[in-house]
């Protein structure tokens, strides 16, 4: 299934019923006057959160959502018919804005969460509302008042304990395919992962948390360079960052200290968030290298760095207890 994490969609509410004139008609009952009734509700549009989607994929094809108009009133005072709403399932963790994909409607960040987007226009009223001791036949009803209508964004920014960041081929897929049960596509070339990736990691019995796997990021990406920050956004929301620098490299502390600085030119509180530094592709390293690199990693992020392979899986365990202690206390 494709990954979709931004829709536009147009949202309308259900006009009211119209309101009717009408006279009461019966046999020995003269001057019956006026009983005409009044126009239904226009149905009302809702999104709301669910659990078991992780996309917006359904808003793609589907992108206008109207609510039916309102039940027309009639004789005897009989109100028409309340439309149904329209319920926009979306998954958890999706933002609504505004056409300008600025302004923030709604944070649906829980399951059960849900906003009201558009309200239906109320019924309008039968002649019967109308009568009075100096108007006794009135022949006056009014139509129902319209739906609101808008064109809005959903943006989805997925919900993760911690979240991976690195250059493209830093390792951040495989470590993720020996850390979870996520199977992601692992390749030798640069932007192997185009679209986030979600895992989630046991460590025990009674221990689990949700790792995301963004896209590398480049130098100037920031600006739009290679796939952009577009999936910063679903880093946003983790508790902890786990940054991983390929060790194969010759100026680790060079890599590590762009991608801090395309965090901080993305904003969004990236860099105040709890971090993890580890120096990925251990297996590929003499032990002189690792030792070199290791240290010259510890003085561009000032604390120290842990050593892993995700492909022979040495210094996993260890990394992911120090992410999911910091994400406990995060």
């Amino acid at each position: 299934m494709k990954f979709l994490d931004e829709a536009k969609v147009f949202v309308k509410s259900g006009d009211g019923g119209n309101g009717v004139v009408a006279f009461r008609r019966e046999k020995y009952i003269e001057f019956g006057g006026p009983d005409g009734g009044n126009g239904g509700r226009g149905g009302d549009v809702y999104a709301e959160a669910v659990e078991g989607l992780n996309t917006l994929i359904d808003y793609r094809y589907a992108q206008h959502f109207k609510a039916r108009k309102g039940g027309n009133g009639a004789g005897s005072d009989r109100t028409g018919a309340k439309s149904d709403d329209v319920v926009l399932k979306v998954p958890v963790g999706t933002q609504i804005l505004e056409e300008d994909r600025e302004t923030l409607i709604a944070d649906l960040d829980a399951a059960g969460k849900r906003v009201l987007l558009c309200k239906g226009g109320d019924g309008g009223f039968g002649n019967a509302m109308f009568k009075s001791s100096t108007n006794r036949a009135p022949r006056r009803a009014d139509p129902g008042w319209p739906g609101e209508e808008k064109w809005i964004w959903l943006r989805l920014k997925l919900i993760a304990d911690a979240g991976l960041v690195g250059l493209p081929n830093a390792g951040k897929s495989t470590f993720l395919a020996a850390a979870s049960a996520a199977r992601p596509k692992i390749a030798d070339y640069p932007f192997t992962t185009l679209h986030p990736q979600l895992g989630v990691v046991r460590l025990n019995a009674t221990e689990e948390f949700v790792l995301a796997d963004i896209p590398g990021l480049i130098e100037g990406a920031s600006e739009g360079a290679g796939l952009g920050t577009r999936f910063l956004g679903h880093v946003e929301r983790c508790r902890v960052l786990l940054h991983l620098v390929d060790g194969t490299q010759a100026d680790p502390g060079a890599a590590y200290r762009l991608i801090r600085h395309e965090l901080a030119e993305y904003g969004g509180g990236l860099t105040d968030k709890p971090e993890v530094v580890a120096l990925n592709k251990l297996d590929a390293m003499t032990p002189q290298a690792v030792a070199s690199r290791r240290k010259a990693l510890e003085r561009a992020c000032g604390r120290p760095v842990m050593l892993l392979s995700g492909a022979t899986g040495q210094g996993v365990p260890e990394v992911l207890r120090a992410v999911a202690d910091l994400a406990r206390r995060g």
